[in-house]
């Protein structure tokens, strides 16, 4: 299986520690593209032009992180972290959209804030900084209901607070939400995480 990669994105990032954490890391090849930048082969495999995409063996074309994701839990031997049905699928797959919606707004912010300063509106990024301070609020209301579990959803919180580390490092996010700050604390100590830590 071929991933198109970048170091940096914390979709991708969630794709390559659920990689490692079900063990399928050896299957997988890493082409490392810059996705603001034309690409010939990412775009013919996702005309959105965006990482992570991940072309299967038998040629199918995959993209977001989520679908990803689904596919790739149906090849290893493990327990399955995308739960099948029932009330636990809909709750892992709820928290990942609210971990993937939090990083999402980081990083239109992260884009908005590299513009030209005349260029930047301080409105748009103001509005991505809200909607990632409610997401971390209600991170911190449910982190004590996870237990040691580490699925898709908290895979995927992992990789959002690894970005707003990354980019957002002058914006300590853990002081006013000690249970969240807890938990990444022991969350960023697996090898998964600790191997794709963006550096940069």
């Amino acid at each position: 299986m071929k991933l198109f990669h970048s170091p940096f994105s914390p979709f991708v990032r969630k794709v390559m520690v659920f990689v490692m954490e079900t063990g399928l890391d050896t299957r997988i090849e890493r082409v490392t593209v810059n996705p603001w930048e034309p690409h010939a082969e990412l775009g013919e495999a996702n005309p959105l032009g965006k990482v992570p995409t991940l072309i299967t063996d038998d040629g199918m074309n995959l993209y977001d992180s989520a679908v990803i994701c689904e596919y790739l839990d149906v090849l290893h031997n493990g327990p399955d972290l995308i739960p099948h049905a029932g009330p636990e699928r809909l709750k892992a797959l709820r928290l990942e959209a609210l971990a993937d919606g939090m990083a999402e707004a980081a990083v239109l912010r992260r884009m908005e804030s590299v513009r030209p300063v005349a260029l930047q509106s301080e409105d748009w990024m103001g509005l991505q900084a809200r909607t990632v301070g409610r997401a971390l609020d209600a991170l911190e209301q449910e982190v004590e209901s996870w237990g040691q579990l580490f699925g898709i959803g908290q895979i995927s919180v992992a990789c959002a607070l690894g970005y707003l580390d990354f980019r957002f490092s002058h914006e300590p996010w853990g002081s006013s939400r000690p249970g969240l700050a807890a938990w990444y604390a022991r969350i960023a100590q697996r090898p998964a995480m600790i191997a794709t830590e963006p550096k940069g």
